[in-house]
């Protein structure tokens, strides 16, 4: 019902008629004659885990209200700790292409924080070797949050930034922000670019500040500390999480709808 809402639709040649090849669970097109499993194409794909498994798993997943590790999956689930974390693994991965859909407008909070294992490291705030993390956080005129988005860069320079910006914020937004150098100048002509100088005695990018707090709250406490290879994923697992606070008792068929329409190719 999720993958073919309103019947069998080819997603080779969009025919409408098909044939079932019973003995193997496939589709057969009647127009281009290829063969279709109703998993083809989700963040089931090529795999032989038991649909029962990816839906329970979907369940406590989306349930988990500050997220469900590997190791819980494994304890409920029965099964070994390397499908568990295959199972979130690419489901974290049709979240981060549902985040990827969409982007900030209206006036956006935009900042940035690191995340990473503490050290005993001499650079410290933007010199630092941890990661670098940027956020940005659309509100309303009257200052309530709307939508987050987070990425983890390289560096903090100008370019790095504006790349940011044009692929997560729509032209023409207002972008308030504090007076680092790197944002002023590619936030000059494709944005309303308003910043100060920060300081702790100020109300300013109040909401960028509670969204980091609460992003390293939810990786330290669910997941105590994550590899760099993966963060960007557990950025987009907290972005999707909050990005839909107020559809709690939906998340499931949300996360079964995501993880059906996230065109999955091969080894991704």
């Amino acid at each position: 019902e999720l993958r073919f809402p309103h019947g069998f639709v080819c997603p080779h040649c969009g025919c409408s008629e098909y044939g079932n090849i019973k003995s193997r669970h496939l589709y057969r097109c009647k127009g281009c004659r290829k063969q279709i499993s109703v998993t083809s194409g989700t963040a089931m794909s090529h795999t032989h885990i038991k649909l029962t498994v990816w839906l329970w798993a979907m369940y406590l997943f989306a349930n988990g209200k500050r997220g469900c590790s590997a190791m819980q999956i494994m304890r409920e689930l029965s099964v070994t700790y390397k499908t568990a974390w295959f199972i979130l693994h690419r489901l974290r991965n049709a979240m981060s292409k549902r985040e990827n859909s969409y982007m900030l407008d209206g006036i956006v909070e935009l900042d940035d924080t690191y995340l990473g294992a503490v050290s005993h490291e001499k650079k410290r705030g933007r010199g630092t070797t941890k990661s670098k993390i940027i956020i940005g956080a659309s509100k309303t005129a009257n200052g309530a949050i709307k939508y987050v988005k987070m990425a983890v860069l390289p560096n903090l320079k100008g370019v790095t930034i504006g790349k940011f910006a044009k692929h997560n914020i729509a032209q023409d937004s207002i972008i308030e922000s504090d007076n680092y150098s790197s944002y002023q100048k590619p936030l000059a002509d494709k944005y309303f670019h308003k910043y100060e100088t920060f300081a702790a005695d100020k109300k300013m990018l109040v909401w960028v500040h509670t969204l980091i707090s609460n992003m390293k709250a939810f990786v330290g406490g669910t997941y105590h500390g994550i590899e760099r290879t993966y963060m960007q994923l557990y950025l987009d697992e907290f972005c999707y999480r909050f990005n839909r606070r107020n559809s709690n008792e939906n998340l499931f068929k949300r996360l079964a709808l995501t993880a059906v329409n996230c065109h999955w190719i091969g080894d991704e």
